[in-house]
């Protein structure tokens, strides 16, 4: 990587909006400012570490690989006294499959299976209703 830019906290601390939103992780100064409509928490949770270093928070989340590599792709420059060597990422290319490892998607039911689950009960209580009917008229007639 070329020369990167060196900036201090305090220059990043400036940019805390949504229409300039910077934060650091790991030692990399981010603009995020184009990610925030985007971002799988909603763009809150990233406003709230807006301008800081937002290392502790990105490591309790539990970020994906997809994520991590993100991280390349909105750097704008280095947190002065870091130095960030390519080999701490994966020289993965981003590509827009990564993002759908944010979706946890659960395996739909078969469609003979979620029948027999509306289809069951409402059975059930056709027999029930059914019965209470037929009973009540027994009583009156008798």
């Amino acid at each position: 990587m070329a020369a990167q830019r060196i900036f201090t906290l305090s220059q990043v601390a400036q940019h805390k909006s949504t229409k300039d939103c910077w934060l650091v992780i790991h030692g990399r100064v981010l603009d995020v400012t184009k990610f925030l409509a985007s971002h799988p928490g909603g763009e809150d949770a990233l406003i709230e570490v807006a301008g800081k270093d937002a290392t502790k928070e990105f490591d309790d989340t539990g970020h994906s690989g997809g994520a991590k590599n993100l991280l390349r792709e909105y750097q704008v420059g280095v947190l002065q006294g870091h130095t960030i060597k390519d080999a701490d990422s994966k020289d993965v290319s981003i590509k827009k499959k990564e993002m759908s490892a944010f979706v946890i998607k659960g395996d739909p039911l078969p469609k003979s299976k979620a029948f027999l689950e509306f289809f069951v009960p409402l059975l059930f209580a056709a027999f029930y209703f059914g019965y209470r009917y037929l009973t009540r008229a027994d009583q009156i007639t008798s």
